[in-house]
């Protein structure tokens, strides 16, 4: 297929920094060509030839657009802020779709500005918000030493060495092999959000315990309401049970009450909430405690105002729907009820 006047519709349009993402056009063609015919790119990149024909960029294009919308793989155009395309950005499925292959390449002109590490930070944290992946993983050749620094920048750990054939090159070269699931990239802006902060006092040490409340919404068909964490979140793309944390003055039974209500939009009385049960779990820095409480009635639809997909799951699905640690311990108890 070459050519043509195609919309890549399947592709979204994510913005990372000054930079915008959005799904490859015919019309990038003589940008990517350009790009990408470069021996100090295309050296790094293991499935292309060099040269690089105009008319395999015009075909890879349009490959891209078939693939986004058959859900199979995502490529993205990193258009800086004067409009031009610097590089691309993409994600490949595995067999089983349950993990993604991360790529990028960086025109020479732009290297040494972040852009890299930009644009597969928001990739990654748009796939494990919006796709069933438990996991990520990439490749780099163990001499290009600037890109494996971009997987570490963004969350990724070296897992182990192998070998893999370079079309440029003429033959097989010894690569870096990556992985990180959604811990991984939380950890990374936990940190930057500790170095932005302001020091604690001195003297204070200790684990902090965190209260937060949630709630089992039960329809009249015996159907548990699961919310999906939104991107921007620490464990976005994991199904919990609605609720949050307590703001200060607030009670617990308030306090769900109020998150209910900016979560799902709809109005939940005391009267309606039955004590159930209670978690408790040790993350990494802190320890959670979660009491959850069951809901037959209120008033309104549940619709996600935060941008968050809901599903109502019979309790013996539960368990195919992935959750954050704190959450799975309740399976059991719902089970039981339901």
């Amino acid at each position: 297929m070459s050519g043509g006047s195609y919309k890549n519709t399947g592709t979204p349009v994510l913005t990372a920094g000054a930079y915008t993402l959005r799904g490859l056009l015919p019309e990038d063609a003589n940008a990517i060509h350009r790009q990408v015919n470069d021996w100090n790119v295309i050296r790094m990149l293991s499935r292309l030839p060099f040269p690089y024909p105009h008319e395999l960029a015009v075909d890879w294009i349009a490959g891209t657009a078939r693939q986004a919308d058959e859900g199979t793989a995502w490529h993205f155009a990193i258009i800086d802020p004067a409009g031009s395309l610097v590089g691309c950005v993409g994600l490949t499925l595995h067999q089983g779709g349950r993990r993604a292959s991360l790529g990028y390449w960086i025109g020479r002109n732009h290297w040494g500005r972040g852009i890299a590490s930009l644009a597969a930070d928001r990739v990654c944290r748009w796939a494990l918000a919006n796709l069933p992946l438990d996991g990520l993983e990439a490749k780099t050749a163990q001499d290009n030493i600037a890109s494996a620094a971009v997987l570490r920048r963004v969350g990724f750990r070296q897992t182990g060495t192998a070998t893999m054939p370079f079309m440029a090159r003429g033959g097989d070269i010894p690569v870096l092999t990556f992985e990180a699931v959604r811990s991984d990239f939380d950890a990374v802006h936990e940190a930057v959000a500790e170095t932005d902060a302001p020091a604690s006092p001195s003297g204070v040490t200790g684990r902090r315990v965190l209260l937060v409340v949630a709630a089992a919404l039960i329809d009249s068909d015996g159907r548990v309401l699961l919310a999906r964490r939104p991107e921007g979140k620490s464990l976005a793309g994991l199904w919990e049970f609605p609720g949050g944390k307590i703001d200060a003055g607030e009670t617990p039974e308030t306090a769900l009450i109020r998150e209910l209500n900016e979560e799902l939009g709809i109005d939940v009385t005391r009267a309606c909430l039955a004590p159930f049960t209670f978690v408790s779990h040790a993350y990494e820095k802190f320890d959670l405690l979660m009491p959850l409480w069951l809901c037959r009635r209120w008033h309104g639809t549940p619709q996600g105002r935060e941008g968050q997909a809901l599903a109502w799951v019979r309790a013996d699905d539960l368990e195919k729907y992935p959750m954050p640690p704190a959450d799975l311990p309740l399976i059991p108890f719902l089970r039981d009820l339901l």
